[in-house]
């Protein structure tokens, strides 16, 4: 059986001894490149060896490469492939999967990072490379990035690592020397791509920083916080919180973002999903000191619902229109509640929705099994009739509230039916008799009067005036005053 060995050679000064071993007693030596210093041993010793030097010039891509050495490794037959740094890079996969195609046996000695022979006191550290860096640092940690090979990967690593780290903090960059030692300098992040002399054995450390010097925060941050608030020693007020007391800012807040996502300001949006956000993170933390759950808990339950839900991405169902994907959301959603009748269904929708969202949905629960007018022109004779209704019972002085709500209610019916958002609908229209009443009043204003003064017949004439102007959001600008001022 063919065997191949992958020996990491590191730098001259970090080679082990069996690395060096299983170099200078090898049938037969491939060196990765003899262009680096850890070739270095090899040569000054006359050991016989091949490079893949060629190779790495005329590959058309790195899947192709790793493809042409492992074919050549395995052609050699026994043989030894010694590499730079300690041995983990992507060829060691491709080379793996090619020894088990073939039957051949491969394996791959431990080595010394290059991070390691750069800070040999370093004692703890995340380690990555240019080109694997983590989604999210962890910057109270050390995080040690090897094989910074270009002036353009600098760069790269350089504004990755400002979304979470200061301009200014200072960093230490490892430079490999031609004798593979290291020459380490301290330097502002911001200049790290101000230089031109990277080569593959370039590391760069970046040390731990204080929470409050940060540049940017993260979702455990925000974690963190909340039980500092909670703490002994914390905020009075946030400890004296509980699920109950804070439950009714959690719908505030949420209201709050859908006025931000309709000024489509998105500085003002990412502020109100923070805020909702940190709701979220409050009631997860109040369970958590109960011993009840968490937020891992929380996002646990939520990333298993989703796969559930989406079977035609995460399973073997096919949905390919929003129309039965919505089919199949239903269905799944009414299996998890054990929900076996349509009453059942309606009785889901929550009770603290807005009226009209709430009336709405439930309509929409009826037309699944039918119970619906075929459009809004069949509906739309039953507002006529809920009208008399209501006219009668104020004329009766009895059920009078019980007659308004089924007015409303066959009027959401048929503006559901048209495919409007009755919530959304009277939203406008409140925000318009705002803007008209607005209006008015600044006239009347500037006529020297006083609306509390007029006759109603009087304001009436203004409001006949405004109603043939184009608004002026009066509204918005009120809004913004009182926010502002």
């Amino acid at each position: 059986m063919k065997q191949i060995q992958i020996v990491p050679l590191s730098t001259p000064q970090t080679i082990t001894r069996a690395a060096w071993k299983a170099v200078s007693e090898a049938k037969r030596l491939f060196l990765q490149t003899d262009r680096h210093p850890c070739a270095n041993p090899v040569k000054e010793a006359g050991l016989s060896y091949e490079t893949m030097d060629d190779l790495y010039e005329t590959a058309d891509d790195f899947d192709a490469l790793n493809a042409a050495i492992a074919e050549r490794l395995l052609a050699a037959g026994d043989c030894v492939y010694a590499v730079p740094g300690d041995g983990c890079f992507a060829q060691t996969e491709a080379i793996r999967a090619a020894c088990e195609a073939q039957d051949a046996a491969w394996s791959v000695l431990p080595g010394v990072s290059y991070a390691k022979a750069a800070f040999p006191a370093l004692q703890s550290a995340r380690l990555c490379t240019a080109n694997s860096l983590p989604n999210k640092p962890d910057p109270a940690e050390s995080l040690c990035i090897q094989e910074i090979d270009t002036w353009m990967a600098a760069g790269e690593v350089k504004l990755y690592l400002q979304r979470f780290y200061p301009d200014e903090l200072p960093v230490s960059l490892a430079s490999m020397q031609p004798d593979g030692s290291y020459r380490i300098e301290t330097i502002p992040l911001d200049t790290l791509d101000r230089r031109t002399d990277f080569f593959a054995g370039s590391v760069l450390l970046v040390p731990p920083v204080p929470f409050f010097e940060r540049t940017k925060y993260l979702y455990d941050d925000l974690c963190a916080i909340l039980e500092r608030l909670r703490a002994p020693g914390g905020c009075p007020w946030d400890r004296e919180q509980t699920h109950e007391s804070i439950k009714r800012d959690l719908i505030e807040e949420c209201y709050e973002l859908c006025d931000a996502i309709d000024e489509q300001d998105d500085a003002h949006i990412i502020e109100e999903l923070g805020d909702v956000l940190m709701q979220v993170v409050f009631h997860a933390t109040i369970a958590k000191e109960q011993g009840r759950f968490d937020e891992d808990d929380v996002s646990d339950g939520i990333v298993k619902k989703l796969i559930y839900r989406h079977p035609h991405v995460f399973g073997d169902v096919t949905a390919t229109t929003a129309g039965e994907v919505l089919k199949t959301w239903e269905a799944l959603k009414a299996a998890e509640r054990h929900q076996t009748t349509q009453t059942e269904a309606m009785c889901s929708v929550p009770k603290r929705f807005p009226a009209l969202i709430r009336s709405a949905k439930v309509q929409k629960k009826a037309r699944k099994v039918g119970f619906d007018w075929k459009d809004a022109e069949e509906a739309f004779p039953k507002i006529a009739e809920e009208t008399a209704e209501l006219h009668e019972a104020m004329r009766m002085g009895s059920n009078v509230g019980e007659e308004a709500g089924d007015l409303l209610f066959a009027v959401v019916n048929v503006v559901r039916l048209l495919g409007l958002d009755a919530e959304q609908l009277l939203h406008e229209a409140t925000d318009k008799f705002v803007d008209r009443f607005g209006r008015m009043e600044q006239l009347v204003l500037q006529d020297g009067k006083q609306l509390a003064d007029m006759t109603l017949a009087e304001q009436d004439a203004y409001w006949e005036r405004v109603k043939h102007t184009p608004p002026e959001n009066v509204l918005s600008s009120i809004v913004k005053k009182e926010k502002f001022s």
